[in-house]
């Protein structure tokens, strides 16, 4: 008999399956071994959804069978809703043998989340960060930012990278995410940081015909702007004479109009002070540059030049004291508008009770562009210097005035297209009732085109004012005269950027798993697989720069210039508003603006090949299961070894020598052993241990030796660049996890896991000084750049500890007793050595930093009511100052970028009118949190006198409707 998994009678659309706790039961061992519900009409599979009912403290029962409750009895409790998801994504981690966390549909649907990315921030562990744009985009899983990303366990990438945008997966295609932060060897061997698994939903899901849709309205406040989302799912199966026969096609559509708005203190170079050393050559107050001319200091100290009163630099052979201070200040007004296309399509047949076909279509989308309102003034101490504000006790510049300075204002335009796209067909067959035999094939291509524009404007004001950090790291800031900011008669057109990329992505994909299984005794399942994958990579370039029009802007036509307005919302003092060239105009009229600039037009111009690459990967795995009695109590183990094997072949296309083409071939192979126990200590007790090994492949980006050029726009005396190395090797490591869970009532559960990874051969920038002739650079042109690039030159160790509680007490009276919590906090200390070098490149000596990304101290809190008519949730997330980056080696700051404590305050309310509609109400960022940055190296700086940038997060609010039909 067909189990029933449950009935469509959510409000929820998104919970047409996993608001039921009957499929929260369903866990699968693997991504590669997820249920598919019975064909109706036939008897269960052994890898169906139990019945409608679920406890926390039990085993998964057998299919048709009825969970008994925690205490003895037969009462089963059926939970739904807000409350069910959380639940789910409870007993997901408690029934796997590995350590996973999980976010179930109503998590990802229900919550105030727009796509993957942002709903995974509440999973234990799991850092999430770069915020602008209305949206998180960047994620770490332990502090580590490589998670392996797979689509129902297959991988998955968008275009020449090595992992997948999740930010593109709408929330409203997800039937279910999983965060797996052990491995066994039966999964994919890449990714350090664990493996992120989004399922989609099939018809074999469902029991019958369902439709079910959503339609919501976003507005974001500092865009002012209103966005529509909306998605719709229509699914239906059939028993025919050959069997039971599912299509489901499920599409989304979101677009967003966002405004991003930052003020950014420059970086920090030294300077003479009032009274210069007679010999040294410097006027009062004169900026002090690195070259044998007149200046003798080395720009990209780890932490930079000294900070103390009256620290000295050698100066044409006198000691001269100096100051630091700021060389420019800078407002940036973004506007930006992306558009996220996506759809799945899912075919199943089930010919027999023993065996299941599945052929499906993913597709995601992305359309975006930016327009950069950028106004830059440098601010030097040349033409009648004034007197200067020092910190307290220190040589730094917290506020001065400065005459005759060069600024300039520019328009930056860039559009972008990613089309990713992935086909399947996998098939499963029974051996008996104990064995499952699984195929899958799969192909997929991605592609990302990208091109941009940018015109300047100069000119030379009488004076700046300049607070560098006027309160709370945002500076202050105004010129003699801020309205000549939006006379386009003051400004000259200067230079202009006209760039463009191919990025292109494809992979042939192939595996073969089986396992056969045992009831009784030591061993209780062997496993073993095979995959093959080959894998296509290529990227295109192309540029062309000019110099000044020797025009001003209001020679231009009037669409061609734009004012912004009301920059920064009123929380700063600082200009703001300012002309500059319209960057929508630069784009719907580049080829007039070539014209103008003597350049080649579009019928022209054609993108260069930067490298092509070709990667097969052959993996095979063996993987065994056992279970033994101590004390009474069952022990798992789990224990398999995974060997792969890669080789690449890449071609790379140098565009600073006519094209002249290097080719490199590499190989690896490695043994990946992996460990997992799982001991029960009483019903409600239990602990785990997991070792494994895991690799983290060279992002191809990382392998491409060609320069990326910037001029010298500082005047250090050379400029900087970036290229790859073609023989990185994989960063490998050995992970340990130990955790210990308790289940101490029904829907409830604590759990404590501590963790360590030793990683090997981690990649860290390394910079030389080299000459690059014929580089075509335009604004600071120079032959000479500093040149950083990527080696494996650095060790490091990553170890913490994550605590989670879920917990939904029944004992609460009357109203409150829908009332529930989930909560996590992790701790994290990371270390690494990072090389230290001279001009040539010749490694000198070591230091030591955290790994770049990791807050040492993250949690995120859920306070959950569901009860009647009425679901809400209210969450808040946080985490510790981290170090982002490294500042380019041009300055004399401290070289760390360290980002500000994080933060975010979510609201989600739910009215159910009835059984089918449901009314939602979203709130994201009530705080009106903001982005800052900073700089420091170890126990040097800090955000208070090295504050760099400032950016505003937007508050969004959205009103939406979910209907569901059966």
């Amino acid at each position: 008999m067909a189990i029933k998994a449950f009935k469509l009678c959510s409000a929820s659309v998104l919970a047409l399956v996993l608001a039921s706790p009957a499929y929260a039961q369903a866990v699968p061992t693997t991504p590669q071994d997820r249920p598919d519900s019975a064909p109706t009409g036939t008897p269960a599979r052994t890898d169906s959804a139990p019945a409608v009912t679920t406890t926390a403290d039990t085993e998964q029962p057998a299919a048709g069978a009825a969970a008994p409750a925690v205490d003895g009895s037969e009462e089963a409790i059926v939970v739904t809703g807000v409350r069910a998801s959380l639940v789910g994504a409870l007993n997901v981690r408690k029934n796997s043998i590995q350590i996973v966390d999980s976010i179930v549909s109503e998590d990802v649907g229900k919550l105030p989340d727009n796509n993957v990315v942002e709903a995974l921030q509440r999973v234990t562990g799991v850092q999430v960060t770069n915020r602008t744009g209305g949206e998180a985009a960047a994620i770490s899983i332990r502090g580590l930012p490589d998670a392996l990303t797979t689509l129902n366990g297959r991988n998955i990438f968008t275009a020449a990278g090595q992992a997948f945008a999740l930010q593109d997966i709408s929330a409203n295609l997800v039937k279910q995410v999983d965060v797996y932060k052990t491995r066994a060897a039966e999964q994919i061997e890449t990714g350090l940081a664990g493996q992120i698994d989004v399922a989609t939903r099939r018809p074999f899901d469902f029991d019958g015909f369902a439709i079910s849709g959503l339609a919501r309205g976003i507005y974001n406040e500092q865009a002012d702007s209103y966005n529509p989302n909306a998605a719709l799912l229509v699914s239906n199966r059939w028993e025919t004479g050959i069997g039971d026969i599912g299509l489901l096609v499920n599409g989304s559509y979101t677009r967003t109009k966002y405004r991003d708005q930052t003020i950014t203190a420059g970086a920090f170079v030294p300077f003479a002070t009032e009274t210069p050393p007679a010999g040294s050559g410097l006027a009062p107050l004169e900026r002090i540059f690195p070259g044998a001319t007149n200046g003798n200091w080395t720009p990209g100290l780890d932490r930079g030049l000294p900070t103390t009163p009256g620290s000295t630099l050698n100066i044409n052979g006198v000691t001269t004291p100096y100051y630091l201070s700021r060389d420019a200040i800078f407002s940036s007004d973004l506007y930006g508008k992306r558009e996220r296309p996506s759809a799945n399509i899912a075919l199943q047949w089930a010919p027999n009770s023993s065996s299941v076909y599945t052929a499906e279509a993913f597709y995601a989308g992305f359309r975006g562009e930016t327009f950069n309102s950028l106004q830059f003034s440098f601010v030097d101490f040349w033409g009648n210097p004034q007197p200067v504000t020092l910190y307290d006790g220190t040589n730094i510049v917290k506020s001065r005035t400065a005459n005759s300075v060069y600024g300039f204002n520019s328009g930056d335009y860039t559009k972008s297209k990613t089309d990713s796209f992935v086909y399947a067909v996998n098939g499963k067959w029974d051996l008996g009732s104990s064995g499952k035999i699984i195929g899958d094939v799969a192909y997929q291509t991605s592609k990302v085109t990208t091109s941009f524009n940018a015109m300047r404007t100069e000119r030379t004001a009488n004076q700046i004012n300049v607070d560098f950090n006027a309160g709370g790291g945002i500076p202050s800031y105004h010129f003699d005269n801020d309205a000549l900011l939006t006379d386009p008669s003051i400004w000259n057109v200067a230079q202009f950027y006209d760039n463009a990329n191919r990025d292109k992505g494809s992979a042939l994909t192939g595996t073969l798993d089986g396992y056969y299984g045992w009831d009784e005794g030591f061993l209780r399942q062997i496993k073993a697989g095979f995959r093959y994958d080959n894998r296509k990579a290529a990227t295109s370039v192309r540029t062309q720069d000019a110099a000044n029009l020797g025009r001003t802007l209001s020679s231009l036509p009037s669409e061609a210039q734009f004012t912004n307005k009301d920059f920064f919302d009123g929380r700063s003092d600082s200009p703001t508003s300012w002309v500059l060239p319209n960057g929508y105009w630069l784009h719907e009229n580049a080829d007039t603006v070539r014209a103008l600039y003597g350049l080649k037009t579009s019928d022209q111009l054609a993108l260069q090949r930067v490298f092509d690459i070709t990667e097969t990967t052959l993996a095979a795995y063996i993987q065994a299961d056992a279970e033994l009695s101590i004390f009474g109590r069952p022990l798992k183990l789990q224990a398999g070894v995974r060997h792969v094997t890669v080789d690449t072949d890449y071609n790379f296309f140098d565009r600073y020598a006519n094209g002249a083409q290097t080719f490199v071939s590499t190989g690896s192979a490695k043994w990946l052993p992996s460990f997992t126990a799982r001991y029960e200590i009483t019903n409600k007790l239990r602990v785990r241990f997991n070792y494994g090994q895991t690799l983290r492949r060279p992002s191809f980006s990382d392998i491409n030796p060609n320069f990326a050029l910037t001029g010298d726009l500082t005047n250090v005396g050379y400029g900087s660049g970036t290229a790859g190395t073609a023989t990185l090797r994989p960063t490998e490591s050995k992970n340990y996890d130990v955790a210990a869970e308790w289940y101490f009532d029904r829907n409830s559960a604590i759990f404590v896991t501590g963790f360590r990874r030793e990683v090997d051969g981690l990649v860290v920038p390394l910079t030389v000084r080299e000459t690059i002739l014929n580089n075509g650079i335009v604004a600071g042109a120079t032959n000479s750049f500093a040149i950083t690039r990527p080696v494996n030159a650095s060790d490091g160790v990553l170890k913490g500890i994550e605590a989670g509680l879920t917990y939904f007490p029944d004992y609460l009276p009357g109203p409150f007793r829908g009332l529930g919590f989930q909560g996590s906090v992790t701790v994290l200390d990371s270390k690494q050595n990072i090389p230290l070098s001279d001009a040539a490149g010749n490694i000198t000596g070591q230091a030591t930093s955290p790994f770049f990304g990791v807050s040492d101290l993250s949690y995120n809190t859920t306070l959950a009511y569901d009860r009647g008519p009425i679901g809400a949730r209210l969450s808040y997330i946080w985490r510790k100052a981290f170090l982002a980056n490294n500042e380019a080696r041009l300055f004399a700051n401290p070289i760390g970028v360290w980002r500000n404590p994080e933060k975010s305050l979510d609201l989600q309310l739910t009215l159910n009118v009835n059984d089918r509609l449901g009314l939602t109400f979203d709130a994201v960022n009530l705080t009106k949190s903001k982005q800052q940055t900073y700089y420091k190296f170890e126990d040097t700086g800090g955000p208070e006198q090295f504050n760099l940038g400032t950016t505003l997060l937007s508050r969004t609010f959205a009103i939406g409707a979910r209907y569901t039909f059966k």
